[in-house]
């Protein structure tokens, strides 16, 4: 079974059909991710330029280049074509070079990396919430991609901060002392 093509067959079936408004839910979990994603994709670019590991470096640019960048066209977009107005938000920070910046007055490439997965999680989750509270099938279709999106970069992600010692886990549960 092939779950794309599967999803994609499910919404297909309602596409033709005359678009109702946006409800008010819709609106306002849209509106919240896109304020959340911006939000989001300004503490990468604020991370980019302060991160030392080359690695991490590129898994930022991706995050910011092919995840959230166009999440926030797409959902800048679509706000314009059903007359929403755009929350306003602060601006893109420049690409720099700040290592001149004291360590104690920035995030190391530990607390990057994991200020970026809490930020996947969260984005993943508001997704999850938005696709099921969606009525209109465009929505929620929107929604399960941004799912998909953050669910596939995080696969990757994982493994790099699995691989550096950077994921935090819970202590493992022992059954036997608890007996």
């Amino acid at each position: 079974m092939n779950f794309f093509q599967l999803t994609k067959d499910a919404f297909e079936q309602f596409t033709d059909k005359e678009m109702k408004p946006l409800h008010v839910g819709e609106v306002m979990n849209l509106w919240f991710y896109l304020i959340g994603t911006k939000q989001t994709l300004r503490g990468d670019e604020i991370s980019r330029n302060t991160c030392q590991d080359e690695d991490l470096k590129k898994k930022l640019d991706e995050a910011i280049n092919d995840v959230h960048r166009p999440m926030v066209k797409e959902l800048e977009e679509f706000f314009l074509k059903e007359g929403v107005p755009l929350p306003d938000t602060t601006p893109e920070k420049n690409v720099g070079d700040y290592r001149s910046i004291p360590d104690g007055a920035k995030m190391n490439d530990e607390e990057i990396a994991n200020f970026l997965a809490y930020n996947l999680v969260v984005g993943i989750t508001a997704a999850v919430r938005g696709m099921t509270e969606a009525v209109r099938v465009d929505v929620a279709y929107m929604f399960l991609k941004y799912q998909m999106m953050k669910v596939a970069y995080s696969v990757s992600f994982k493994k790099m901060m699995e691989d550096k010692g950077w994921l935090k886990t819970p202590p493992f549960y022992n059954q036997e002392r608890h007996k």
